[in-house]
């Protein structure tokens, strides 16, 4: 295996390059992403993939990117920040953004049948009787009933509109009733793409252009790949027999929508930085092309939920995680990395993945050049390797507003009189009810004598804006503690818990 890498090393001329684009702090070493860059570099190896990319992006910038290989194995320019690959899948985000914004200005909805909007969609016949018509809903959640239609869809990409047109007056064969269950499907939306096209009144491309791109600074992505400067484009390559081929290049078409954005890692970070300032939900002006709330709604899964396997490649036991889709996005639950939003990309030529940590706002992402490169195991090993490094971050708690720090103090007060007396005027009807006074006396007392006099005066950690967690450091121990506001006005206290922590 040694002499096998080392052919490749010469033979691809591997290129790595780390570039941080934030300045650290004068006295602050800077961050070593060292361990998750030879994850990626092993994986250019063992994936037989001519050049990847692979970059982090945090608090609104690409905090860190690292190139290995080369864009093209005629020329052997190797990958940079600003080489373009194509992202297949990873453009679903940006179409259904795209209708999402079309929603937000009032021009369509996501709840009346597709064939509003399309009207070759009018005659279809449907699976059974009583199926519902596919509504937009239905084609963002991947809830249409089309079959999965990897890899037919890709190669579908430059269809031109007038065969795509025929394809849909035809109608298409169903696998299942239309809102019944998720199942993965490029033709749901290149038929999103249709919908762009004709409520905007204009090709899909120039509206997303127009909407998405240009508002974001993301000048060298489009979607006409051969318009790019060749110099900065990466060919897409098959391993196939020992030897890579370089796959025709898929031009622009009515598939489009699906999968066929190209862009760099300087252009995709912008993207990533602008989905992550959707979270938290917050006051103040909204700077971006689209409302964050309508960004969020991305990450709301559809009500046909799954599970799988973490796609890291570790020492340890794969996490097992519930997982939804929303609109162009997979959002599940990690035991390690807690929600994330994130999606593949496979193509003719190409691989990519993305990961987003919301809650902790981290992004990141990789693109390769081979044929359904599999960058998603790469990307969860490399993000596992930076949180056990710190450099992920932690979790982004929510504010504490006026009222839950109100509430606090009261319950502090309380527990210090052994007594509800001091927060009555903050207790919500059902508080007495659950526990009247004399029994809450008797509690507090059990746990002063056996706690002895608090720190009342700790930390309250917001679990939402109506909701905390508390730990006290008492004389003989430390009491945990939450606090629970019902949806009044003013929100008043309706459950208060405390308890001793015991070894």
């Amino acid at each position: 295996m040694p002499h096998c890498r080392g052919v490749f090393r010469a033979l691809v001329g591997i290129v790595a390059t780390a570039v941080p684009l934030l300045l650290a702090a004068a006295d602050t070493a800077p961050a070593d992403y060292s361990a998750a860059d030879k994850i990626f570099e092993e994986y250019l190896l063992d994936d037989h993939a001519p050049g990847v990319i692979y970059g982090v992006v945090a608090d609104g910038h690409l905090v860190h990117v690292a190139a290995f290989g080369v864009q093209d194995l005629e020329s052997k320019r190797p990958v940079t920040a600003d080489t373009l690959f194509r992202i297949a899948s990873m453009t679903k985000a940006f179409t259904a953004l795209t209708i999402l914004k079309l929603r937000d200005d009032g021009r369509l909805s996501l709840d009346v049948p597709a064939s509003e909007y399309v009207p070759e969609m009018r005659r279809w016949t449907y699976p059974t009787q009583d199926s519902p018509e596919i509504r937009v809903r239905d084609l963002l959640n991947h809830a249409s009933g089309f079959v999965t239609d990897d890899p037919w869809g890709d190669r579908q990409t430059p269809l031109p509109e007038e065969d795509f047109s025929r394809l849909l007056r035809e109608g298409v064969p169903f696998t299942s009733a239309p809102a019944t269950r998720f199942e993965y499907s490029n033709l749901g939306f290149a038929i999103l793409g249709r919908i762009v096209t004709n409520v905007s009144g204009q090709p899909f491309e120039a509206t997303i252009a127009h909407s998405l791109l240009q508002p974001l600074g993301m000048t060298a992505s489009g979607f006409d790949a051969e318009k790019a400067p060749a110099s900065q484009r990466a060919l897409g390559y098959r391993w196939e027999d020992g030897a890579w081929r370089l796959e025709p290049t898929l031009g622009p078409g009515a598939f489009g929508a699906m999968g066929g954005l190209q862009t760099s890692a300087n252009d995709y970070a912008k993207w990533i930085a602008f989905l992550l300032s959707a979270w938290p939900p917050r006051d103040g002006e909204e700077v971006g092309p689209v409302r964050r709330a309508t960004v969020r709604e991305l990450a709301q899964g559809s009500n046909n939920p799954s599970t799988w396997d973490r796609p890291a490649h570790t020492r340890v036991a794969a996490s097992r995680q519930a997982v939804n889709y929303g609109m162009g996005m997979f959002v599940a639950t990690d035991d390690s990395l807690g929600t994330n939003i994130s999606h593949g990309g496979g193509y003719p030529g190409f691989g990519s993945a993305l990961l987003i940590l919301p809650e902790r706002g981290v992004g990141l992402f990789a693109f390769a050049n081979r044929t359904y490169a599999h960058a998603f195991r790469p990307l969860w090993s490399a993000a596992l390797s930076l949180d056990r490094d710190g450099l992920l971050g932690s979790e982004r708690e929510p504010a504490v507003i006026a009222a839950l720090e109100t509430a606090y103090r009261a319950a502090g007060a309380m527990y210090e009189s052994g007594s509800i007396q001091p927060g009555r005027e903050l207790l919500a009807m059902n508080f007495l009810l659950d526990r009247d006074a004399d029994a809450w006396s008797r509690a507090l007392a059990k746990l002063k004598a056996e706690s002895g006099t608090c720190d009342t005066t700790a930390q309250l950690e917001a679990t939402g804006m109506l909701s905390g967690e508390f730990t006290w450091q008492c004389a003989h121990g430390r009491i945990s503690g939450s606090l629970l506001l019902a949806p009044t006005q003013p929100p008043l206290i309706q459950a208060w818990e405390l308890s001793r922590i015991t070894p």
